[in-house]
């Protein structure tokens, strides 16, 4: 990043916790980044397979900083997506090979993250700037055009909408100014995020290979795993900030649900974790059986923000995943796309209308009864 932010489009500063922005990498790793760049061609084109099988095997030792070592991980986890599912959910891969596994494993055992695509490397690490407006675009594209990119461009709007909260977050601020913290209302699917595209297309790219019926047991990652691995896709539930929100709200998760966002953390980046942690408390406590009728307001107001938020989200996920997976099986063509394997499974291989509706219901239950006032 430039050293004088005043350079930069005027939001930006409040993104710099969680996005990154860095979109070169040394001339060493030009393989790597031509590759990624020309991925949907070369997925469309039948050829990336061939194309990485024949790519020389890389040393880490030209990357140099964190924000060298993000971008790599993310032209390898998109490169990744792109060999094992470039022959749709028929014919994944089972192996991904040594040239690519072996650099791929290294650099996420430096980065502390898993050898596939997360979230952090799709949404969080996946931009540039287009203008010095402040306008957007991709780095790395999956197939599925204005759709990949407009899904990925509102994911990191949503992340860019959170920065405010986050800070308010990790300040130290009087608590009665916790009534700051608000999620913004730009959480939205542009026109471009067409229903049929997102489903038939790419989601399959942005699917693991954990409780994934395509992939049931695994892939196996050539000179570093006998066994087949398995690691879940790029769900929503490793973003850093709703976890952060949940944390200090103290919004309260069980069983199955609690079990899979602690897994989730698993795929954010080390700081991120540490972060949701450390925020981690007893702010609810604190309020409920305080007398002050402003503070219950205001701490409610921000659970009513991230409540409308996940009813969005179940909302969205209605529209892009379950009608166009109704119209497939209604139109006699199961096997277009992801066809009926991940009719009912988010990314992260959850039951995604059933974990969704549960995450809504337990923010719903961290309201609190407001006193009156005297």
């Amino acid at each position: 990043l430039p050293s004088d932010l005043s350079d930069l489009p005027r939001w930006l500063p409040f993104t710099i916790l969680f996005l990154l922005l860095q979109t070169k990498l040394p001339d060493y790793y030009e393989v790597w980044m031509d590759i990624a760049c020309n991925l949907t061609h070369l997925i469309e084109s039948r050829t990336l397979r061939d194309v990485v099988q024949k790519m020389p095997e890389l040393s880490l030792h030209h990357l140099h900083s964190h924000r060298e070592l993000r971008l790599a991980h993310l032209a390898l986890g998109v490169i990744t997506m792109g060999y094992v599912w470039q022959e749709g959910q028929m014919a994944p891969a089972q192996v991904l090979p040594r040239n690519l596994a072996v650099p791929y494993c290294l650099l996420s055992q430096k980065l502390g993250l898993p050898p596939i695509l997360v979230y952090a490397d799709v949404v969080l690490a996946n931009w540039k700037l287009k203008d010095p407006n402040g306008n957007i675009e991709v780095i790395f594209s999956l197939p599925g055009g204005e759709t990949c990119s407009g899904f990925i461009i509102v994911s990191m709007l949503v992340e860019k909408a959170a920065g405010p909260g986050i800070m308010v977050c990790t300040s130290t601020v009087p608590i009665f100014h916790i009534s700051t913290l608000r999620l913004a209302p730009v959480v939205y699917v542009t026109a471009h995020v067409d229903p049929t595209i997102f489903h038939a297309t790419l989601r399959i790219f942005l699917s693991g290979w954990r409780d994934n019926p395509m992939l049931p047991n695994g892939l196996v990652y050539e000179d570093i795993s006998d066994e087949p691995v398995l690691l879940s896709g790029g769900s929503a539930g490793q973003s850093s900030s709703i976890q952060c929100f949940d944390a200090l709200l103290c919004v309260r998760h069980y069983d199955e649900t609690a079990a899979f966002l602690a897994r989730m953390r698993e795929y954010m980046p080390a700081p991120h974790q540490r972060l949701i942690h450390s925020l981690s408390g007893s702010l609810r406590d604190f309020i409920m059986p305080c007398s002050n009728p402003d503070l219950c307001r205001s701490y409610n107001s921000c659970i009513t923000a991230l409540l409308d938020l996940r009813n969005y989200h179940i909302n969205t996920v209605a529209k892009y995943v379950l009608v166009p997976a109704h119209h497939a099986r209604l139109s006699g063509c199961p096997l277009g796309g992801v066809g009926m394997a991940l009719d009912s499974r988010g990314a992260g291989g959850s039951n995604i209308m059933g974990f969704l509706k549960t995450v809504r219901n337990n923010t719903q239950k961290a309201l609190i009864a407001e006193p009156q006032d005297m």
